[in-house]
């Protein structure tokens, strides 16, 4: 048995909590889940093009702890993909602090200030 895992931080939540491939009926479709610091790190390394390095201080996590999460998310995200599954985003005990001014996600609207969110509340954010 593992230890239990700490408090990764996260700048902003998704814009959209569910992706679901064109024309399939998500009652049909299986759903794969993606956690919030899953999506973090696909966004730090591949959208924002950070060495995993940088993106681990952001985060706040170890280096090897955060290629476990990228490929854990890689994998997720490319079986989601090739084989038309919906891919839900949500849960994972994370901190959020959104660093975009102006953001209109909910979660953020609170002045910005950092809140935390624990995947045995619930698996969307809420404020």
């Amino acid at each position: 048995m593992g230890r239990k895992k700490c408090c990764r931080r996260v700048s902003c939540p998704p814009p959209a909590a569910v992706y679901k491939p064109a024309g399939v009926s998500c009652r049909e479709a299986e759903a794969v889940e993606l956690t919030l610091d899953e999506f973090e790190a696909l966004r730090l390394a591949d959208a924002d093009g950070l060495y995993q390095e940088e993106a681990s201080v952001k985060m706040k996590v170890s280096r090897p702890t955060f290629t476990r999460i990228l490929m854990s998310a890689r994998r997720k995200t490319a079986g989601a993909i090739i084989n038309g599954k919906i891919l839900k985003i949500g849960g994972g005990s994370v901190k959020v602090k959104c660093s975009k001014p102006g953001c209109q996600n909910p979660c953020c609207k609170k002045s910005g200030k950092e809140t935390s969110h624990s995947c045995c509340e619930s698996s969307k954010i809420k404020e």
